[in-house]
């Protein structure tokens, strides 16, 4: 069967028993969808029955929220290159019809966009009789079309007979369905979240589709800035706060367009979840479980009421390497994108082919070292301009000379070597000494020494000096 680019997955059974399906599902799924896959809950859906079902509203329940975590744990681990969307614009009490047009209990009055137009729809509903799976198919459409805009050639595809058999859990899961209660999910009108939602990944969705899940009114996201960025790992690879933005934006206005969702750069831990009178939760995972007490802390001190906590449990990566965190992190995305290409390559037809010059930069542990050294493996010639910067001010050089006249012998090792680290204090550290070490690199430059060539930027200087 032919590949579609997004698809979009109504899921039917009971909630409580869909955390021991859904593997398989997303699994049978991954291979039609290679983009974008939506998912819509329908709990209990019968497309089988001769009548044509209509969108209803389910109810917030706690056992929504686990589905939502296993869900995307799941699709981290079998199907990671999809972007698997929970949509939730049908969770919630019924409302009371607004006009006449207006069906009763509808969460559908018209068909939603979403960002991508859904090419093929699937199910997991179990075909009793194999003669009705073009009426089913049919049903599932016209199902799909009440609820979104799709493609004009919708495709439909039943999964259940490709899903394995849940060997000797099956009579389980019966008797289980027969005794289980729903436990209601308490909701509130403001919910609070902070993050750097660096290359939305599972582990990210989870925390915003719960959020929006508890959030009845106004979803509200402090989005790390440039002050938090500073101690993230790679920091110079983390998205821009603009196109951060633009996909929590794209991924919530999917997922639930009736909250007001407001993102607000956070530029300290707190930011406005201390000062904002209106909130009434905060969701957070079990390891920023301290740092939600500490806005607590600050509300009370503030005159405000305390926040409700509400934890979330963190994703596993059951494809992390030893150098990586267990959880599905940012920082680990980040670290398997060294040595990959992150922009297409220029022109350069206009060049000659030979010298080429690459030029490696990057902060401490951004893996200069390990691309130098597969680039000579290539046959490039390394130059270490780090060390080529050392070597200009060795003793005997003029360079040297000038450094230990202006800034003192209290600078030297015992071996007469200058000590860089005590030379960087000084220089950064005053103002007037940074200031005289700019005219001294302008005077060498002027002189044609070798060391103001190399000198680069003042934090490339900073660098080689600490």
């Amino acid at each position: 069967m032919s590949m579609f680019s997004t698809g979009i997955l109504v899921l039917t059974a009971p909630l409580h028993t869909l955390p021991l399906r859904i593997a398989p599902v997303l699994s049978s799924a991954s291979q039609l969808v290679e983009r974008t896959l939506y998912v819509h809950l329908h709990p209990g859906l019968n497309l089988g029955s001769g009548t044509q079902p209509r969108p209803v509203f389910i109810p917030p329940v706690v056992e929504l929220s686990t589905l939502i975590t296993r869900l995307y744990s799941n699709a981290a681990n079998v199907c990671g290159h999809l972007d698997v969307r929970v949509l939730l614009t049908n969770v919630g009490t019924h409302l009371a019809p607004s006009s006449e047009n207006t069906i009763p209990n509808c969460p559908f009055p018209t068909p939603l966009h979403l960002s991508h137009s859904p090419e093929v729809v699937l199910t997991d509903f179990p075909l009793q009789d194999p003669g009705q799976s073009h009426q089913v198919s049919q049903c599932l459409q016209k199902y799909t079309g009440y609820c979104y805009v799709c493609s004009p050639k919708l495709h439909s595809v039943l999964l259940h007979p490709q899903l394995p058999i849940l060997e000797g859990k099956e009579e389980a899961i019966m008797e289980f369905e027969e005794k289980v209660h729903l436990e209601p999910l308490e909701t509130y009108s403001d919910v609070v979240v902070g993050g750097t939602f660096d290359r939305l990944h599972g582990a990210h969705k989870t925390l915003l589709n719960i959020s929006s899940l508890l959030a009845n009114r106004r979803f509200l996201i402090g989005l790390c800035d440039q002050a938090m960025l500073k101690k993230k790992a790679l920091k110079d690879l983390i998205e821009p706060y603009s196109l951060r933005v633009q996909r929590l934006r794209e991924f919530l206005q999917d997922t639930k367009p009736s909250l007001l969702v407001e993102i607000v750069p956070l530029d300290d831990p707190f930011g406005v979840s201390v000062v904002d009178p209106l909130l009434q939760c905060i969701v957070v995972s079990e390891e920023t479980r301290k740092g939600g007490e500490a806005v607590n802390k600050k509300r009370i001190e503030n005159g405000l009421s305390a926040l409700v906590l509400h934890e979330i449990q963190l994703l596993k990566d059951a494809h992390h390497t030893e150098t990586e965190e267990e959880k599905i992190s940012s920082s680990s995305l980040r670290s398997r994108l060294l040595g990959t290409l992150l922009a297409p390559p220029k022109d350069t037809s206009h060049l000659p082919p030979l010298p080429y010059v690459i030029g490696l930069t990057g902060g401490s542990g951004s893996g200069k070292s390990s691309i130098a050294r597969q680039l000579e493996d290539l046959g490039a010639i390394r130059i270490d301009c780090d060390k080529l910067g050392h070597e200009v001010y060795q003793p005997g050089t003029t360079a040297y000379h000038r450094v230990v006249e202006e800034f003192g012998s209290d600078i030297l090792n015992e071996d007469k070597t200058i000590n860089r680290r005590a030379l960087g204090t000084k220089v950064f550290g005053n103002q007037v000494n940074r200031f005289v070490w700019w005219m001294q690199q302008f005077s060498w430059r002027q002189a044609g020494q070798t060391w103001s060539t190399r000198s680069g930027s003042p934090s490339s200087q900073r660098r080689r000096l600490s």
